[in-house]
């Protein structure tokens, strides 16, 4: 009897180990299929590394983009495949939307910048000033935009940008780094805060008429910013940028980060976080 018992509780063990397995291997799979589901489909995070769209999003910053408010194209799946031209379902974006893209010419990258030109608008600056179809985005001054200097805090500024502008203190002592801010809004009512460090090159540019089928963005820090001012040159300007290479809507920044965190050092960890920057929306 006991070699009997013996053998049949072994079937049983040799049974269950792979019915274990293929559970834990179906299990795995129908996860990474529904994060990749989630990620293509309704939402997916992104990291900002650099300062082009200041004041709204310092580098550090993490934030949500909803994929559904403009459709899907082949740019909305990471690797974008080989797919017909187009978008399912695809919907028109509202000028003032904090995009992201697929930047051309290459479109490899991921860029973030604000839409303000649509299809058949004329966009030019002029001393700085951005006009839309022939009028000037009214655009006020307000009080200067300071931010902590730390490890995430490249303070670029141009050449020519005179103090208090640039790296400085702030009446506490704390180190800054300071620049020029201003309120612009659009048609339609949508105001943002832009920044503006001085005259540079890119202050004066010929009428930009869009067209069909693409959008024209720009930067919020209109002085460090690669843009639809410039033409699309792989790892430079974008041009105008298609409609199928849209990805989403920035919707809310979920963290924020200034970068004095030392992974070894658990004491570093809370005081890098800016919770001031956390659950703002971007309208």
């Amino acid at each position: 009897m006991p070699a009997t018992s013996q053998t049949t509780r072994n079937p049983a063990r040799a049974t269950h180990a792979p019915s274990d397995w293929r559970g834990t291997i179906r299990f795995v799979l129908i996860v990474a299929l529904m994060a990749l589901g989630l990620r293509s489909l309704v939402v997916m995070p992104r990291s900002i590394p650099s300062e082009s769209m200041m004041p709204r999003l310092l580098v550090g910053d993490y934030l949500l983009v909803a994929k559904w408010p403009y459709g899907w194209s082949r740019f909305s799946l990471p690797w974008a495949p080989p797919a017909p031209h187009g978008r399912l379902l695809g919907r028109a974006p509202s000028r003032g939307d904090v995009v992201v893209f697929r930047a051309p010419p290459d479109d490899h990258e991921d860029y973030i910048k604000r839409l303000i030109g649509l299809p058949g608008d004329r966009v030019q600056m002029r001393h700085g000033m951005l006009w839309l179809n022939g009028k000037p985005v009214p655009r006020v001054r307000i009080a200067d935009f300071s931010v902590p200097i730390a490890a995430n805090t490249e303070c670029s500024v141009i050449a020519n940008v005179q103090v208090p502008y640039g790296a400085g203190a702030d009446a506490e002592g704390h180190p800054v780094c300071r620049f020029a801010r201003y309120r612009e809004t659009l048609p339609g009512g949508v105001s943002y805060e832009v920044l503006d460090q001085g005259e540079t090159p890119q202050d004066d540019t010929p009428v930009i008429t869009v067209p069909a089928g693409h959008y024209f963005m720009l930067g919020d820090n209109r002085d460090m910013s690669a843009d639809s001012r410039f033409a699309a040159i792989a790892g430079g300007g974008i041009g105008m940028v298609p409609a199928e290479n849209l990805e989403g809507r920035a919707i809310v920044t979920i963290f924020s980060v200034d970068g004095s965190a030392r992974l070894l050092d658990p004491a570093t960890w809370l005081p890098a976080i800016r919770p001031a920057r956390i659950g703002h929306g971007f309208r």
